[in-house]
């Protein structure tokens, strides 16, 4: 089981997933698992292996799926008594300790088209971390040639990629197509996804435009509050490379803000 579980966790690293890798560090008197046994949980609370089953490993999976939240590795010491245990047959004064072992991979952006803003775009968000995605759906623009330091570049028809792409509450995507068409496809697809930034690119008139298609596809106005449209911090950009500059500016200050951090202000 050891194997497949590494084997799923290097799976989800590809992908950005994140997840807690729960290990019995030390066990005494009578519960099910033992040290040295694994669990893998996922997001939504998934698992892939045991650390015994019953009353404990339901705690255990319920605060791994809240340390991964917090991005907070932790121990943590269960004690299953008779009272825990009732009508499993097990005897009291069983304890474990486990280690939840937090793995939040860097956080992951998606870029919605491979136009001259997404060139400067994934170069700038790969040297600050961000794990990078590049989607369009025409080959000769979305490449390793014209995105050398992306991690993947995804080409294909939008609507389809994006009900294949996993997106998480680690995920930020940035909108930045070719035309108002496939922004407004784009936009529709990952509303909804829990994406932890959402950002489209164009003037207030498209944005409203496009706003006002959705509400009449049954979206809400409180659902489309959560897009940053017009994309970017207002520098004043011009090239394409201010631009990037700008929605970059914007995606540091909004995952800072998120974290408490106040900058710097020396």
């Amino acid at each position: 089981m050891e194997k497949e579980i590494f084997e799923r966790l290097s799976q989800m690293a590809e992908n950005a997933e994140p997840a807690a890798l729960v290990t019995i560090i030390e066990s005494t008197g009578s519960v099910p698992g033992k040290t040295g046994f694994k669990m893998l949980v996922d997001l939504e609370g998934n698992t892939l292996g045991t650390v015994g089953g019953g009353p404990i490993e339901a705690t255990a999976i319920r605060e791994a799926v809240e340390a991964i939240k917090k991005n907070a590795s932790q121990i943590r010491k269960y004690r299953l008594d008779n009272k825990e245990a009732g009508g499993v047959g097990m005897i009291c004064g069983g304890e474990v300790t486990v280690f939840i072992d937090v793995i939040v991979p860097p956080e992951s952006l998606l870029i919605i088209g491979a136009g001259h803003i997404a060139q400067p775009l994934a170069a700038m968000a790969k040297i600050v971390g961000f794990h990078v995605t590049v989607m369009d759906d025409r080959e000769e623009f979305c490449n390793s040639e014209r995105f050398p330091t992306a991690d993947k570049c995804l080409v294909g028809e939008i609507p389809e990629l994006l009900q294949e792409w996993k997106i998480t509450g680690n995920t930020y995507i940035t909108i930045i197509t070719r035309g108002h068409e496939y922004d407004e496809i784009a936009l529709e697809k990952t509303l909804l996804s829990g994406a932890f930034y959402l950002g489209m690119i164009g003037s207030q008139t498209k944005v409203k435009r496009i706003y006002s298609n959705l509400i009449e596809k049954g979206f809400s106005e409180k659902d489309l509050e959560k897009v940053h449209a017009p994309i970017g911090l207002d520098i004043k950009a011009i090239t394409a490379e201010e631009i990037a500059v700008s929605i970059l500016a914007q995606l540091i200050f909004v995952k800072n803000r998120a974290k408490g951090f106040k900058g710097f202000t020396g």
